[in-house]
């Protein structure tokens, strides 16, 4: 009998452990009840519409009458049928977007990110307790994806602010959104890592995240276990166009610093030293004489850049910014870049093997008021060069009639990833000649997206094309 009660005895102990532990785990997850209640209020849906130019009757998938091809008239004449599915002609066409945003203050400012209201022509906020209100665009920067809105009202429900830099890999946050345009869904998950560099965004230190986001997410705030908004949603990583586990967020502290700028001066000003640069790989690092593979190579300079005026050199690897070290040579942008035009700024350097200390005053990139010539900042932007006039020695030299001359790359943009280099000579985009600063931007703004466009250059007096793949 007493065989019989001891098993018994150690089953139903081992089934009140089991219990308590099961208790005990959850008891250690997060609830996020009390911070979705005081928090959404502050959350807002945003809707945008942009007009997109009404089709002509006399034009068919791109081609005018004049340009359409033989094989098509063979068939159809002079006047293409419209496609399945497209508007009749001359009737106005509208794109709409949803997006997601968050209050910032009473006075009506919103944050969300730039590529939700990019090129809108209305824009209407739509808050918790369903007041729809259309918002003005203050400013908004592509470089760090962040737009700041303004509606009219007093008295609105807003978030209170943390501080990006004390975030931790691997502590609890949550995202309220409007995902595929279902208002006010949270999801929660952990930090997966800070200060990720994506291509093309080398202002922003991302925030890694696995929480759900989905299209409709962006803009949405990130919020950490006490409530206080640390990031604003911003990106996925996907092949399939869903949620994959990687999301991307952009820290509140950047946010911040750029929607200031935007409020106070409707545009945002960055420092800029004048270098082409590149990673220091491990083969590099043992030839300099390194004994880690850090820093951002200097492999070029504009002539008449902030760098070349203070001292910096083709070869001189980049070490600290500052005092901040300069880990990988995609850090390098964004702690130039957060330092106002005309500072100074201490630059330790490795020249022959010896570490030097250099004085370096920034100029400003990319600006639509400076020495480039380019008569429109987003174009640049979207490209990455700064550009000057071809004086008529060159243009005789090379026998050209126009083209614009590259005076700076900025690193990991198009441009860069082309291969361009400063001291190239564009001439022509996409067939078209360039013959100026303002033409190149008109060019570029016009340049179809996710397709392979030719470019052809002169370099040390010789001709070559590369392609540009515009995003």
């Amino acid at each position: 009998m007493k065989r019989l009660i001891v098993p018994a005895v150690l089953g139903w102990s081992l089934m009140v452990l089991m219990s308590f532990s099961v208790v005990a785990q959850a008891d250690s997850l997060p609830d996020f009840t009390e911070l979705v209640e005081d928090t959404s209020p502050g959350v807002v849906n945003i809707s945008t519409t942009r007009t997109l130019p009404s089709r002509s009757s006399s034009s068919f998938q791109g081609f005018d009458n004049e340009d359409i091809p033989e094989i098509f008239r063979h068939f159809f004449g002079d006047r293409l049928p419209m496609p399945p599915g497209n508007d009749a002609p001359g009737q106005r066409q509208e794109r709409q977007s949803l997006g997601s945003g968050f209050v910032i203050s009473e006075e009506g400012y919103v944050l969300t990110n730039a590529h939700v209201v990019e090129e809108a022509d209305e824009i209407l906020v739509r808050l918790n307790d369903r007041r729809e209100l259309p918002a003005e665009l203050v400013g908004s920067d592509p470089q760090t994806d962040v737009a700041l809105l303004k509606v009219d009202a007093d008295d609105l429900p807003t978030l209170e602010l943390g501080d990006s830099e004390e975030l931790k890999v691997g502590e609890w946050v949550a995202a309220i959104g409007s995902p595929f345009g279902f208002d006010y869904s949270v999801t929660a998950g952990i930090v997966s890592a800070i200060n990720r560099t994506l291509p093309r965004d080398v202002y922003v230190p991302f925030i890694q995240t696995d929480v759900a986001i989905n299209p409709g997410n962006s803009g949405g705030p990130l919020f950490n276990l006490e409530g206080e908004v640390v990031g604003i949603n911003s990106q996925i990583f996907t092949r399939s166009g869903g949620f994959m586990g990687v999301s991307f967020a952009i820290p509140i502290n950047v946010a911040m610093d750029v929607a200031d700028q935007l409020r106070d001066d409707g545009r945002v000003s960055r420092g800029w030293l004048g270098v082409m640069i590149q990673p220091v790989s491990r083969d590099l690092a043992e030839s300099f004489g390194m004994d880690d593979a850090t820093g951002a190579l200097v492999a070029d300079l504009d002539p008449e850049g902030p760098a070349a005026d203070g001292g910096v050199r083709a070869g001189d690897v980049i070490l600290e910014v500052n005092g901040e070290e300069v880990e990988r040579s995609s850090v390098l942008p964004r702690l130039i870049g957060r330092v106002s035009p005309g500072d100074d700024v201490t630059l330790l350097l490795l020249r022959d093997g010896r570490e030097i200390t250099q004085e370096v005053a920034l100029g400003s990139w990319p600006n639509s008021e400076n020495e480039s010539g380019l008569a429109d900042r987003d174009n640049q932007v979207r490209l990455g060069v700064s550009v000057n006039e071809v004086d008529a020695e060159t243009r005789e030299r090379l026998n050209i009639s126009g083209g614009v001359e590259v005076t700076a790359v900025e690193p990991q943009s198009i441009a860069a990833q082309s291969g361009i280099r400063a001291g190239d000579i564009l001439v022509s985009i996409d067939h078209r000649e360039v013959t100026s600063a303002s033409e190149l931007s008109e060019i570029v703004a016009a340049l179809p997206d996710d397709r392979a466009i030719p470019l052809r250059l002169f370099r040390d007096g010789r001709s070559l094309f590369v392609a540009l793949r515009m995003d």
